[in-house]
């Protein structure tokens, strides 16, 4: 016996939208092309955010406008981007105390502003690798190499650990060039590049490398070694030197760029920073 196929006429309908959806996957893949070009020509992402809509409490909002200089250097199109990359830091980040460290809201509200500050350039902003932020009243000893520590990321608990007291004095004394959170915020986003593929990612990896070349050369060795500008923990590897000029790069951009402009513009673009005078 031959069974006949017949077209079932009731679903012909159905054609112009398999073919719109066939149309706007193909559109879709024609943009990811284009922004991925448009990163690795510009240094930059083609955009960061869809939607800004998240807003600080009041309370959140006071703490960070009185305590916070970078934010109140924003302009209103990015403050209104900030508070909302702040809600979302601390929605999906917990914060603990440890040692009878009771964590306050202001606690909060400078740990998430310092860490959204450093990542504001990009678009993926959110540090996937931390979901738990540890606060020690001061040093705590560290089972990762048995010792004393004022900060570290720890990658396998998914955890930025801080000292309290040493993370208030980085963001208080703004000219000095230690600054606890950037340090250990650097880090984080040292690993997410490494083990990520997306845009910011590439971007840092190519910028990094750069810096990295910058210090190959004669001429940047011999003025370092002059000027004694970066302190020796800088040169400890290759991954604190990053963290370090980071740390100089945010406390101190004027007198970074006078020094090494070619390290400050390699900084400046791995972080897409272009706002607050930077």
């Amino acid at each position: 016996m031959m069974l006949l196929l017949q077209t079932d006429e009731n679903a012909t309908w159905l054609a112009p939208y398999a073919y719109t959806i066939v149309l706007l996957g193909f559109a879709f893949f024609l943009f990811r092309v284009f922004e991925n070009w448009y990163a690795n020509q510009y240094n930059r992402p083609l955009y960061r955010h869809y939607f800004v809509y998240k807003r600080l409490s009041e309370t959140q909002l006071r703490i960070l406008e009185e305590e916070f200089t970078f934010y109140n250097k924003l302009s209103s199109k990015h403050k209104r981007q900030f508070q909302h990359r702040m809600v979302t830091f601390l929605n999906e980040k917990k914060f603990v105390g440890r040692d009878q460290l009771i964590v306050t809201e202001r606690m909060k509200v400078l740990v998430t502003a310092m860490g959204c500050m450093l990542s504001f350039g990009r678009k993926n902003y959110g540090y996937s690798l931390i979901n738990y932020i540890l606060l020690y009243p001061g040093e705590f000893y560290s089972t990762m190499n048995d010792a004393y520590h004022k900060g570290e990321f720890n990658p396998r608990e998914r955890a930025l650990v801080l000292s309290w007291s040493d993370f208030e004095n980085g963001y208080k004394i703004t000219d000095d060039n230690l600054n606890l959170g950037i340090h250990e915020f650097m880090h984080a986003m040292q690993l997410e590049s490494l083990k990520s593929r997306d845009l910011d990612s590439s971007r840092f990896g190519k910028q990094f490398q750069k810096i990295l070349q910058q210090l190959t050369q004669q001429e940047v060795k011999d003025k370092l070694d002059e000027t004694r500008y970066f302190r020796a923990y800088a040169f400890t590897n290759q991954y604190e030197f990053m963290a370090v000029l980071t740390e100089y790069f945010i406390e101190s951009p004027g007198d970074f760029k006078m020094h090494f402009p070619k390290l400050y513009q390699h900084t400046r673009q791995l972080l897409n920073f272009n706002f607050a005078g930077y």
